[in-house]
């Protein structure tokens, strides 16, 4: 399948915060999203209930948009955390969106960054061009990383209409601005779970 084809554009967000809470962020936290606005292939005359075209398509966008947000951020050592989101065009379903996120794309992602233990946070959803997605950012190699976890909201005013699928990579070079809200660790995880089990 020529991928090219179902393109019909790339998009790119990008947050570089300085300042929050009245507090400066230094380093300035950078977030960066790249999209990709597709032709749903399942909407082809495809039959039955295989998705594994779907699949191969995001395993192929997975390194290309990775690739674009790199050339953004730099170092892949430099990233503290990463997502994955999807919006579906209302012609299509919601196991459309799933497959595209949650079945090869994070092995994509981390085959390009060379790094990536943790699972990567992800969101799909059904709905009109111009629908907002919460990308959600989680840690990307310690699970209690707390402080990385973060979200950012984007929407393309154009995408995705009806037949089209929106779906975006992103990362972030650190933790939450300011982050101060300190949670548990894994060993006070694990001590609360030894206790309730006695």
């Amino acid at each position: 399948m020529d991928i090219d084809r179902l393109i019909r554009k790339i998009v790119h967000f990008e947050d570089e915060i300085h300042a929050e809470g009245e507090r400066p962020v230094s380093p300035p936290l950078r977030r960066i999203a790249v999209g990709a606005v597709i032709k749903n292939p399942r909407l082809s005359g495809a039959s039955g209930d295989a998705l594994d075209e779907l699949v191969h398509v995001s395993e192929r966008l997975g390194v290309d948009l990775t690739m674009r947000a790199l050339e953004r951020l730099g170092d892949p050592a430099s990233i503290r955390s990463y997502s994955k989101a999807v919006v579906v065009g209302s012609a299509g379903d919601l196991e459309h969106g799933a497959a595209m996120i949650h079945s090869r794309l994070g092995m994509a992602i981390r085959q390009t960054i060379k790094r990536g233990r943790v699972l990567i946070p992800g969101n799909a959803k059904v709905g009109p061009a111009g629908t907002q997605v919460d990308v959600c950012f989680g840690p990307v190699d310690e699970g209690w990383d707390l402080d990385a976890m973060d979200t950012m909201s984007i929407c393309v005013a154009d995408a995705p209409r009806p037949e089209e699928i929106l779906l975006v990579v992103a990362f972030a070079s650190g933790p939450r601005p300011n982050a101060r809200a300190k949670g548990p660790s894994q060993d006070d995880v694990d001590r609360l779970l030894a206790a309730a089990a006695r």
